[in-house]
């Protein structure tokens, strides 16, 4: 009996081991690519540069074209990428665990759709206010995200209420979206590159406004992660474990709609990062936060670095926005997927 109890533990010890030595290729693998991909994202656009010449333009700080493209277009635009690729992939693993429901993104609390209201309404309406967008932008992602949880509340928030909520504001906002398109259709050609999501003419100001955001909303997100772990036993595992349910999943959807509303603010709407980019973790690390939310970081950021690549290269010189290209190729991979495997479980 005790020789049997002894080899089950020996198992069990071993299975953890070899896990937990594929989580960490994983994370290195994983970690060597977004540098490769971060390599690429230098060199490819409308003009192509070396590996050298790109070494050679950061440390020459003497003025030339090559430098002025490398330094102030592309290294921003590529920082902006990882930023915003992490913070909607994060942001999207958050809500699905406070949903527990795997179809559950940003764009699910009325984010995206408010931000996206309030940016048009700028660019069309007010186009003199045109400095105030992003900023406009995220007040208008955060009074919808208000909008959406004080519709499901009632004596705590339940997650279908979330989506019930979520699917009518989205609603209601998308139709305020197509009235100022109709009532400003002489002025749309301008709106049009930030509601399908454009890192496009972004440039340092825009790092240096994200980033300290951005920092602090993933850091928040990563000090979550116990929590998430918890609410993803169910509501009645994670009260008898001590848990404040409906506390938890206000304070992790208050994190998840943040690190959407500033990403949205600044680049305009962008799908299925937050979707996808969770399942491809989940299926690679397990469901354990621990793991899978920091892979989510990762893998997001390089999911939007190679959109962004694809988006300048396809057709050039005719650049596409990036949201474009991850609504090509993010919805059938999401499709394959589910066709595949069902319904994921949380």
């Amino acid at each position: 009996m005790e020789l049997k109890v002894l080899n089950k533990t020996i198992q069990v010890q071993k299975k953890s081991y070899n896990r937990t030595i594929k989580r960490i290729i994983i994370f290195v693998a994983s970690s060597v690519f977004l540098s490769f991909i971060i390599l690429l994202s230098l060199r490819f656009g409308s003009v192509r540069f070396s590996t050298s010449e790109i070494i050679n333009s950061i440390s020459n700080k003497q003025v030339s074209a090559g430098r002025n493209i490398i330094v102030n277009i592309r290294i921003p635009r590529t920082l902006l990428c990882i930023m915003v690729g992490a913070n909607l992939a994060v942001s999207g693993a958050l809500l699905q665990a406070v949903m527990r429901n795997p179809l559950a993104d940003p764009g699910l609390t009325g984010v995206s759709t408010g931000a996206g209201l309030a940016a048009v309404a700028i660019m069309l309406a007010f186009p003199s206010m045109a400095g105030f967008l992003p900023f406009v932008a995220f007040l208008g992602g955060a009074a919808a995200s208000i909008m959406v949880f004080t519709l499901a509340w009632k004596s705590g928030i339940d997650p279908i209420r979330i989506i019930l909520a979520g699917v009518a504001v989205n609603a209601i906002l998308g139709g305020g979206i197509s009235l100022l398109t109709v009532l400003y259709s002489d002025r749309i050609q301008g709106a049009l590159m930030w509601l399908n999501g454009s890192i496009s003419g972004k440039g340092w100001n825009n790092v240096s406004i994200l980033a300290p955001y951005s920092v602090v909303g993933l850091l928040s997100g990563l000090f979550c992660i116990k929590t998430a772990n918890i609410l993803q036993l169910g509501e009645d595992v994670a009260k008898n474990l001590g848990l404040n349910v409906n506390n938890s999943r206000l304070i992790l959807s208050i994190i998840a709609a943040f690190l959407a509303g500033i990403s949205v603010s600044t680049v305009g709407l962008i799908g299925f990062i937050g979707l996808i980019i969770p399942h491809i973790s989940r299926l690679l690390v397990g469901s354990d936060y621990r793991f899978m939310l920091p892979l989510s970081a990762i893998l997001g950021s390089m999911i939007l670095l190679f959109a962004d690549i694809l988006s300048r290269t396809l057709f050039s010189p005719v650049e596409l926005p990036v949201g474009i290209i991850m609504a090509i190729f993010g919805g059938p991979f999401f499709l394959y997927h589910l066709r595949k495997r069902g319904a994921y479980k949380i």
